[in-house]
């Protein structure tokens, strides 16, 4: 028996030396060297967007951004066709925007330490890093100007920072102690808003622009004055925009449009008759809610009038004729409300 192993062990020896199982090997790892050369990202089926925070949209180039993991889908809805870029991270991206040139994608990410990124749209690099939040990014916005990021980390994490990001310098920071959920920019990049739950805030650059010390200054916050509302979650904001640049208009999840003046003060608001409300977008001429079941509706800046209610997409790309009529408009005016006293904000 004994022979008959040490016969059986040269033979194994005899054949793992042979040429043509080393051959075998290298052309195993050959392979793989060119498979890692060939296999490209070419679709991504399926989003990780948490909300309207991570959706974003170019007017200019008519681009659609969403996260998918650690990768952002850049959709070309005419072309149908996907670009993307990885995170080399690997972390997952919970938030991102565009500039407003339309050259630039921020994004957020969860996770330790985790990073704010600016990213080159047409070369799909990265091309500035920030590393100031220790467990997560909740939601970033440029300004108008394209000068400033800014940057909201998650509840724990309790930071608001304003990034010059082509000077890698966090010019301004402030706690925040809030679940934060949007964020929003005013038109002259004076000050931004922060919307989340029992929580509506300005943040004002002013001060932080005219210092001329390098170090980092506190970002200085008020408070809206919501009155009755203010115990509402407020889940998304926009910073008005034209003859409406001084107001601020938010959307709270149980479906209430409300307009916040030039003071902070809450003092209009309509029913949205919905059963939840999540995302808000905001043009010179039209207010746009996003409700549930799919259900947009437009309202005027101007007074809050209802406009109209969105046609819902038909089911499975669908043909109208097939699925039947769309109802162009709703079947209600929701109530305007407002007029709270200074004395209740």
């Amino acid at each position: 028996m004994t022979v008959e192993n040490s016969t059986i062990k040269n033979r194994i020896k005899n054949l793992l030396r042979s040429p043509s199982i080393k051959l075998r090997k290298n052309k195993t790892g050959n392979n793989k060297e060119c498979l890692g050369n060939k296999v490209t990202l070419e679709k991504v089926l399926g989003i990780t967007a948490a909300g309207n925070r991570a959706l974003a949209s170019d007017p200019r180039s008519g681009l659609v951004a969403y996260p998918a993991g650690c990768v952002v889908v850049l959709l070309n809805p005419k072309k149908s066709k996907q670009y993307h870029i990885l995170n080399n991270s690997r972390k997952t991206i919970t938030t991102l925007a565009f500039s407003p040139d339309g050259k630039h994608v921020v994004t957020g990410e969860s996770g330790h330490v985790p990073a704010v990124r600016v990213w080159d749209v047409a070369e799909r690099t990265q091309v500035a890093e920030l590393q100031e939040h220790k467990y997560g990014v909740a939601c970033v916005a440029f300004s108008p100007n394209s000068k400033y990021i800014v940057s909201v980390g998650y509840q724990h994490d309790m930071i608001v920072n304003v990034w010059a990001w082509k000077k890698n310098v966090v010019v301004a920071a402030n706690k925040v102690s809030s679940k934060v959920t949007a964020v929003s920019f005013s038109d002259d990049s004076s000050y931004f808003v922060t919307a989340g739950n029992r929580h509506v805030k300005f943040w004002y650059l002013d001060h932080a622009k005219s210092s001329k010390v390098n170090a980092t200054v506190p970002l200085l916050g008020r408070s809206g004055l919501l009155g009755e509302l203010r115990n509402n979650f407020f889940s998304d904001v926009a910073c008005g925009k034209g003859r409406k640049a001084d107001s601020t208009f938010c959307i709270t999840s149980s479906g209430l449009l409300c307009e916040f003046n030039d003071k902070r003060l809450l003092d209009k608001w309509v029913e949205l008759r919905t059963g939840l409300a999540t995302s808000l977008s905001v043009t010179e001429d039209l207010i746009f809610c996003g409700c549930a079941d799919g259900t947009v509706r437009a309202f005027s800046p101007v007074n809050l009038h209802f406009i109209c209610t969105l046609p819902r997409p038909h089911c499975l790309a669908a043909t109208a004729p097939r699925w039947g009529p769309c109802s162009q408009t709703a079947k209600h005016v929701p109530r305007v409300s407002g007029g709270l006293p200074p004395d209740k904000g």
